[in-house]
């Protein structure tokens, strides 16, 4: 996944610096990067997974988006840790004709709490619930969750990273005694192909980064009200990538780098 960052006062000191290397204008020099398409202003991040078993375990996950096993739910599982209820130190000002809705840059910290989810790949239906921490003592309290809120008859796949707590001893000793709990664990620097990312990001743009919340209390019946509303009328995500052409593109991205190093 890329990001891509908002201009900043760079640009006023390459153009001008290029400028005073050729001889020219700030003025020549933007009217040629903008002919050429060119925006040094801008950048985006990247990660290419360095996993040695990348391909098997993409594989592996794209297999259950595209074809996931019969009497069986997928179901995207993470957690969104140190969400912060965050409380602006004035009153926002509502959006307006003309104007954006507009909100104070400082803010007061009032508390975090964590959000366990769990995407239904197939439904689009989420299992939540916000706990204080993120240990292993709290995935297998939302283990046991995700068992008493799904079909007893349906295995479940559960599509994870690799954070500790997933491959926790205990986590481990209590799926042995839960057969129907089925692992799947992305690459490592590939938080993309879990779905429930996707969703995370919904809920911060659109509740959480928006939000003003004196208590963690507040924050936590914020986030089980914007649950439950998804809920009431579930979209799933739709995955179409094979992972063949995912390869295929990690592949030119490694092509890339590697030729980088080398010049």
């Amino acid at each position: 996944m890329t990001t891509r960052q908002k201009p900043t006062d760079a640009t006023h000191w390459s153009t001008h610096t290029l400028a005073k290397a050729l001889g020219t204008n700030r003025s020549m020099v933007s009217r040629v990067w903008r002919a050429n398409g060119l925006k040094p202003h801008l950048s985006r991040t990247f990660k290419v997974s360095n996993d040695p078993n990348f391909a098997e375990k993409l594989v592996d996950v794209v297999g259950l988006y595209l074809d996931p096993p019969e009497h069986a739910l997928v179901l995207c599982v993470d957690e969104k840790s140190q969400i912060q209820a965050l409380d602006r130190t004035q009153p926002s000002l509502p959006i307006y004709p003309g104007r954006c809705e507009t909100m104070t840059h400082d803010y007061k910290r009032n508390g975090t709490t964590t959000l366990f989810a769990a995407l239904n790949v197939a439904e689009g239906y989420l299992i939540g619930q916000c706990m204080p921490r993120h240990r292993h003592q709290e995935f297998i309290k939302f283990l046991k969750q995700i068992d008493a809120e799904t079909p007893p008859e349906l295995d479940l796949h559960l599509i994870v990273d690799n954070y500790a707590t997933h491959k926790h001893p205990k986590v481990q000793a209590w799926l042995k005694r839960h057969r129907r709990f089925h692992m799947h664990f992305i690459p490592t620097s590939s938080s993309w192909l879990n779905l429930v990312e996707r969703w995370f990001r919904e809920i911060t743009d659109k509740r959480i980064r928006r939000g003003v919340f004196k208590s963690v209390e507040q924050l936590i019946a914020a986030i089980q009200a914007y649950i439950d509303n998804h809920n009431s009328d579930p979209k799933p995500f739709v995955w179409t990538a094979k992972a063949q052409d995912i390869l295929e593109k990690v592949g030119r991205a490694r092509a890339a780098l590697d030729k980088v190093a080398s010049d």
